[in-house]
Formats: structure tokens, C-alpha cells, sequence
């Protein structure tokens, strides 16, 4: 059990840093609404896989360096397993539930006032007072992190 809340601080922390980052890179503008890349707007699959926010190249680049740099230890260790893959998949998942609520938190454009319906549009779904998807994907995290104390 130590070890699962040392991995959530962890993570905790990576978000930290990873959102003042992506606050240098975006400004003000979320979901990479002024970078130079490209984007897919509308597509059926947006809904089920992006909460119905776009498809960008920075995204898609983005998350799977993250998702790779969560599997960095493994290669490096030379080990595996099903509860380790899902303790990682719970850590990565949870990485970016925080990531995204700091980068409103500490963005100056944004604060916590700005976390609304309104001032996130990218985010297309809310429920109470977050997306929806922090909602999900909290409670598939939760479920991986159980999964990977099961032995």
C-alpha cells in the first residue's frame, strides 16, 4: 500500500510540472487551439475517445511520450506483469485528470473561477463541476489501481 500512495504522489507531482509546462506552450489557449498543428474537428469517434474535444497532432504526440515515459521503468527493469501494467495505466490515466485540473488551476488566463462550462469550451461535457471525463476516467483509474493489488 505505501508503495501505491508513493505512485500517486508521484504522479501528482509529474502533473504538477507537466501542466506549468503546457501552460508555457499554450497560453491561453487550450487544447492546443493556437499551435501550429492539425486538427480533426469533428468525427464520431471524438465522442467516444476525446470527450468530443478535437484530435491535434500536439495531442497525439503528446500522450503517447507521456504513456511511453510511464512504461519507461519496465523496459528498463525488465519486468512485467498484468497487475504492473495496470497500476501504470492507473498512474497515467491519473497523471492526466490532474494535469489537465492544474493546467486551469495555475494557468493566469484561467484560475479556478474560469473552470467553468463556459470559459473551457474544449471540454464538450460536464457533469456537476468538472468534464465528465475526470469523472471516467477517475473511476477506470480507481479500478486499475485495485486491479494492481490483486495478485
Amino acid at each position: 500500500m505505501n508503495g501505491l500512495v508513493t505512485s500517486i504522489f508521484f504522479t501528482g507531482l509529474l502533473s504538477f510540472f507537466f501542466a506549468k509546462v503546457e501552460i508555457a506552450i499554450e497560453g491561453a489557449e487550450g487544447w492546443a487551439a493556437a499551435l501550429p498543428t492539425w486538427r480533426i474537428e469533428q468525427h464520431w469517434l471524438l465522442d467516444i475517445f476525446w470527450g468530443g474535444r478535437a484530435m491535434t497532432g500536439y495531442h497525439a504526440w503528446i500522450f503517447t511520450f507521456i504513456l511511453l515515459i510511464f512504461h519507461f521503468p519496465i523496459v528498463l527493469l525488465g519486468v512485467w506483469s498484468w497487475p504492473l501494467e495496470a497500476h501504470i495505466l492507473a498512474c497515467t490515466i491519473l497523471f492526466w485528470i490532474v494535469e489537465d485540473f492544474l493546467w486551469f488551476l495555475l494557468n493566469p488566463a484561467f484560475g479556478l473561477a474560469r473552470f467553468t462550462r463556459d470559459h473551457a469550451s474544449w471540454h464538450k461535457h460536464w457533469f456537476w463541476f468538472a468534464p465528465t471525463d475526470y469523472w471516467t476516467f477517475l473511476a477506470v483509474s480507481f479500478l486499475l489501481f485495485w486491479c494492481s493489488l490483486v495478485r
